[in-house]
């Protein structure tokens, strides 16, 4: 096909720009459904029901959000287990990182380790001030200079790219249509049978189930989706940040022939370099991550 052919020529820079587009366009579905779903719920039920609906569902996602916000680094740490790297056991990694900061024009992240042969790394934070890298001893064992500067550059463009806030937005507007899918459906199973010819066009009705069992579905289709473009992003802006994409790319070819040993929760497996759950099914629309093929042909395009 022809999405498979060699991108010739390939500038780094409009690579980003179709990245970012891809991901905002991406972005606009979602609340696209939303009020596709609410709409049909009105036609349903009247005007004061739906007041009462959006309040609640708007209750639960400020709550998400919040906690998201202010607490998701420290929750993501706990439950893998990094700890603070040290500058007498990580000088190395401690100055790499303080090096493309300066070179980035960014506040230096924190910097923590996880045990474990793989090569791996995630960022998180909701800001550049609040920036947190986190990579495998796997890393600095296996990857030579050039490449453990591109997998940190990967990460360090996630945080310059507010991608975890992103990522949580996203996150809000999907569970939105999760709960209004389900508050409608169990408001129908539970209404009783005697109400229900009375809740508005009949048609409305059937459609209003058929969105609510499938709105959810599709909206976290989307969600994977603007996750493999920011990924795809994080790639270029790395590699913009470096000026040397084959260390990225080499990174990814070692990736590619080791095994996982990683076992994170599926609510943090989005955020690693290399998706250590899904890498062999990579070429699934469920994946959080693009296939690493692809993620190293675009950068020996650059």
């Amino acid at each position: 096909m022809a999405s498979k052919q060699p991108l010739a020529h390939l500038d780094v820079q409009d690579q980003i720009s179709a990245n970012k587009r891809n991901s905002f366009l991406l972005m606009l579905i979602v609340p696209a459904v939303i009020v596709l779903l609410i709409y049909t719920i009105g036609m349903v039920y009247n005007p004061g029901s739906i007041f009462t609906f959006l309040i609640i569902g708007t209750i639960f996602s400020m709550i998400f959000t919040i906690g998201s916000y202010y607490w998701s680094d420290k929750i993501v740490l706990a439950t893998t287990g990094a700890r603070p790297a040290t500058k007498q056991e990580n000088a190395f990694l401690i100055n790499t990182v303080e090096g493309l900061a300066i070179a980035a024009g960014m506040p230096a992240p924190r910097i923590y380790v996880l045990d474990s042969p793989d090569i791996n790394a995630f960022a998180t934070g909701r800001d550049p001030q609040h920036g947190i890298i986190v990579v495998t001893t796997g890393i600095m064992q296996r990857l030579n200079r050039q490449e453990l500067e591109g997998v940190v550059a990967h990460e360090m463009s996630h945080i310059a790219n507010f991608d975890i806030r992103f990522a949580t937005l996203i996150a809000v507007l999907v569970g939105m249509v999760s709960i209004i899918s389900q508050m409608f459906l169990r408001s129908l199973w539970w209404g009783g049978g005697d109400d229900r010819d009375n809740r508005g066009n009949a048609i409305f009705v059937v459609i209003g189930i058929v969105l609510a069992i499938l709105a959810p579905i599709f909206t976290q289709l989307i969600q994977l989706a603007i996750s493999r473009q920011r990924e795809y992003l994080a790639d270029a802006n790395g590699a913009f940040l470096t000026r040397y994409p084959e260390g990225l790319a080499s990174a990814l070819e070692k990736i590619a022939s080791s095994k996982t040993t990683i076992k994170p929760s599926g609510a943090v497996s989005h955020l690693f370099f290399s998706n250590p759950i899904k890498r062999l099914n990579a070429e699934s629309i469920f994946s959080t991550h693009p296939p690493i093929e692809e993620r190293i042909r675009r950068l020996r395009a650059m």
